[in-house]
């Protein structure tokens, strides 16, 4: 079989996408600089975005591929990332490496270009759908045009596709070209699944980091610097231990069940903060 770097020149293409103002260019120059540090060069970090403001002069920009579609309303997938599953994808031939902007890079991405052959799908594993063989769109890999057919269905019918699919990274996994294969599950982590501590051990030890981790993803709202200060995402504050169970009896408490308030709580995570750096 030949390798995959074989079909990229020997290099290591690396890609990302942002649109709006959610994330912006501290999110891409930390991504670029945690690759950076974890990968064996050469290699090329490629952005495609609609703002190219404050970024490394390291990072490759290309312009937001079109795609002339109304995206759908009222969905949870992210279903912009269709973009990327054009017949062309920038100046990039052959295999590349997809990463989103809120993950944390935390050991070799080698491994990550030698799971598969040149023309596979890959995957990290869905870890919230144990039942369900299903793939997780936060890091895949894919050749470029390789998607054609699956960007060719969602724009024949957006809503559609959405509804029946719900989220993007299940529409990919059940129309991959060839079917999906998937990296092991140890190298990429779910925070809130992989690293936290269940009750009531999560109000004494900080979230681990597995020593075969190579990214952790944060998804649903829980962003690395929420782990840094030790909040449970967005609508969570930074508390002790005591000062949170305090918060049970509080009015302005916004998770009404007592229980999942208590799950919900983190203490600060300091390797989350080693990492997620420039």
């Amino acid at each position: 079989m030949a390798s995959v770097l074989a079909a990229s020149g020997g290099v290591k293409q690396v890609i990302c996408i942002s649109w709006g103002t959610k994330y912006g260019a501290p999110f891409i120059n930390r991504l670029y600089a945690m690759v950076a540090r974890n990968i064996t060069p050469p290699f090329t970090f490629t952005c495609f975005t609609d703002s190219r403001d404050n970024l490394r002069p390291e990072i490759l920009c290309e312009d937001l591929p079109p795609l002339d579609v109304e995206m759908p309303k009222n969905t949870k997938g992210i279903w912009p990332k269709a973009r990327l599953w054009g017949p062309k994808l920038g100046s990039l031939k052959g295999p590349v490496l997809f990463l989103d902007l809120d993950v944390v890079i935390v050991g070799s991405l080698d491994s990550f270009f030698e799971v598969g052959g040149p023309d596979d799908v890959v995957l990290a594993v869905n870890q919230t759908t144990p039942f369900e063989r299903l793939g997780q769109t936060s890091v895949f890999r894919f050749p470029v045009g390789k998607l054609v057919s699956l960007q060719e269905k969602f724009r024949a019918d957006p809503q559609g596709v959405a509804d029946e699919y719900r989220f993007e990274q299940r529409f990919v996994t059940r129309n991959a070209p060839g079917g999906a294969k998937f990296f092991p599950r140890r190298h990429v982590l779910h925070f809130r699944q992989d690293c936290r501590w269940p009750f009531p051990l999560n109000y004494y030890l900080a979230p681990r980091l597995p020593a075969d981790a190579r990214i952790v993803l944060f998804p649903r709202g829980l962003l690395p610097q929420h782990a840094i200060d030790g909040r449970f995402g967005h609508k969570g504050r930074a508390a002790t231990p005591l000062g949170h169970i305090r918060g049970l009896v509080s009015p302005e408490r916004r998770e009404r069940n007592p229980f999942r308030y208590l799950r919900h709580y983190i203490r600060p995570t300091p390797w989350v903060a080693e990492h997620w750096r420039e």
